[in-house]
């Protein structure tokens, strides 16, 4: 497929990322089975077979012990550089939590890992929701508007770090003085610097995203639910000739009829892990009730929400391929710039996602005026 840069009036096409499960238990906190390993050769595997069939980013998942059905885990940024040197254009994203990271040794690491990859990492700054980790190592826990200064401050050194020479910084939770890193990470057209993202739902979130981040993740949402998001980030974003890109968490199920992909949903919930949903619900929803406003990620969350972490049945990508790839264009014209993909059974999924529903959104795009995707399929030797 040809690259086309598209214009204003005609929108790039939508990117694909997926959930990396570098954690076990998978995408559901449910004991219906998940032919899914949290191992490596597992997870290189997939990552090669993502990229090949049309996937462009991969997100490795980021907890440090123990916790809510995740027994076991894998450390984000090592896993990171494992699929990074494992794949060709595959750009994976490496979530990290301000508090326990300093961003110069973070902006060190992420420069190797660059310059090994040929520019293809890229971070997640989580402003953090999990107290137990925090206090478990010793270290302070801030509430939840502290957690996101610091976090903002944080993602602030990281591009001064990665762009300035003799950085300098007197903040609040972190000091520079003429500070050079090199070599800095590669830079390309549009790509000043690795790609930074962020998440949250929260006004301090949104407002936070406009600010810095060049990409902000949303927690599962409708239509409604997008469209406010984008309306606040871009609120701030814009006064301050920022553009922030929007990703959108979405758990998919893709079968031959749309009752057989609501049955795999309601199985999945019938068989969730009532105490690990039930603790994880007790332990991220008081980051939403900490706000003022009572706006922060799973403040309103149901229990059958919670069954998959991130809010992902609420993007509602469950039917028939074509079904999925309607809501995912629908999506793309609301401003959505990338879905952020969870399965049940990954290897076979992501199999099916780029064999019967990516080719379906590319067609659907192409009617509808959307620029063709750069990031085509492999062709087969």
């Amino acid at each position: 497929m040809t690259d086309q840069v598209p214009t204003p009036e005609q929108p790039a096409a939508t990117k694909f990322a997926y959930w990396v499960p570098n954690v076990s238990g998978g995408l559901v906190t449910s004991t219906i089975e998940q032919r899914t390993d949290w191992g490596y050769d597992y997870n290189r595997k997939l990552a090669q077979t993502a990229e090949a069939v049309g996937f462009e980013y991969a997100l490795s998942q980021v907890r440090y012990m123990a916790s809510y059905g995740a027994e076991f885990q894998h450390e984000s940024t090592s896993f990171s550089l494992g699929l990074l040197l494992a794949t060709e254009r595959l750009k994976v994203i490496a979530a990290v939590h301000p508090g326990l990271w300093q961003p110069g040794v973070l902006a060190k690491l992420g420069a190797t890992a660059d310059h090994m990859s040929g520019g293809r990492f890229a971070v997640n700054v989580v402003s953090g929701w999990f107290k137990g980790e925090f206090t478990a190592m010793g270290e302070p826990w801030l509430e939840h508007d502290e957690r996101y200064r610091r976090a903002e401050e944080f993602i602030s050194a990281l591009r001064g770090i990665w762009t300035e020479e003799g950085y300098t910084l007197g903040g609040d939770f972190y000091r520079f003085r003429d500070f050079d890193l090199k070599p800095k990470p590669l830079a390309s057209e549009g790509r000043p610097h690795p790609e930074i993202f962020q998440g949250g739902n929260s006004t301090a979130a949104r407002a936070m995203a406009g600010r810095v981040s060049d990409w902000y993740f949303s927690n599962g949402k409708d239509l409604a639910g997008i469209d406010e998001q984008i309306r606040d980030v871009r609120a701030v974003a814009d006064p301050l000739g920022r553009r922030v890109r929007f990703g959108l968490n979405g758990f998919v199920i893709a079968r031959d009829t749309e009752a057989e992909a609501r049955e795999t949903l309601r199985e999945i919930v019938a068989k969730a892990n009532k105490p690990a949903v039930e603790g994880f619900r007790d332990a991220v929803q008081q980051a939403g009730s900490s706000t003022g406003d009572k706006r922060g990620m799973w403040a309103d969350s149901t229990f059958e929400d919670l069954v998959q972490y991130n809010d992902g049945f609420r993007t509602n990508l469950i039917g028939t391929p074509e079904q999925i790839a309607e809501r995912i264009v629908e999506f793309r014209k609301h401003g959505v710039d990338l879905i952020l993909c969870g399965f049940l059974h990954f290897q076979e999924e992501v199999e099916q996602f780029g064999a019967k529903v990516l080719p379906l959104v590319r067609e659907m795009e192409a009617a509808a005026g959307i620029a063709p995707s750069p990031f085509a399929p492999a062709v087969p030797a």
